[in-house]
């Protein structure tokens, strides 16, 4: 599932919502479609157990029972977690996600040689005021700072969890994290040679100042 680029999956599950027979609302005009979006394309190449997707509906059943159809026409390797209806005053989760978590480990053969040696730069890397990295646009090449994207990290024996700046305004890839990192130590990361797993997507609802992220599930509430 995860070489199954984002476009694919947003048809996958306009087929979903028809075979599960969702009342889902369309858009007007001469060419209508669902009224769905997801509120972080997933990358290729990357797995996922927390994604979320805006639907509109013009009627519901329970949250039970509309898991249990949407479940029943799903594919091996996609499942609906819950099913929650959310205020009239909600924004769009594609307009307020902020921050992801991320699970990530090295392929055989690519990571470090000594764990304890790799993750105890750790600290040091994160205390820079600010970490510079190219990054490759149309227009050419452009420098920035990743430092104020990293909002946390911890390395376990073959495991660092990340949680990095997602969304429209900020986003930082793992590999572009994790590559910099390795940099400032003299090395490289080698291509393909990540395994990403992402957890969980936030919402940040500090106005100002440190940051209070917020799990998109909280927004909502299951249908009785």
């Amino acid at each position: 599932m995860k070489f199954v680029g984002h476009l694919d999956m947003m048809r996958y599950f306009q087929k979903a919502m028809r075979r599960a027979n969702v009342d889902i609302r369309y858009s007007g005009g001469f060419s209508p479609h669902m009224v769905m979006s997801f509120a972080s394309p997933l990358g290729v190449g990357v797995t996922s157990s927390g994604e979320y997707m805006d639907i509109e509906v013009l009627s519901t059943d329970p949250s039970v029972e509309m898991l249990k159809r949407l479940n029943q026409v799903m594919v091996p390797g996609v499942e609906v977690l819950s099913y929650r209806r959310l205020p009239d005053t909600a924004k769009n989760a594609m307009s307020i996600v902020a921050a992801a978590d991320y699970l990530v480990r090295f392929r055989e053969g690519y990571g470090p040689q000594r764990w304890e040696d790799f993750a105890s730069g750790w600290p040091g890397f994160l205390n820079q005021g600010s970490i510079f990295v190219h990054k490759k646009t149309k227009k050419g090449e452009k420098v920035m700072d990743i430092r104020p994207w990293i909002y946390g990290w911890d390395g376990k024996e073959g495991e660092i969890h990340l949680r990095l700046a997602t969304g429209s305004m900020a986003n930082l890839k793992p590999e572009t994290a994790i590559g910099a990192y390795l940099e400032s130590r003299g090395s490289q990361l080698g291509e393909f040679a990540l395994l990403i797993h992402r957890n969980e997507v936030y919402a940040n609802q500090a106005k100002a100042g440190k940051p209070d992220f917020c799990p998109l599930e909280q927004f909502g509430e299951d249908i009785e």
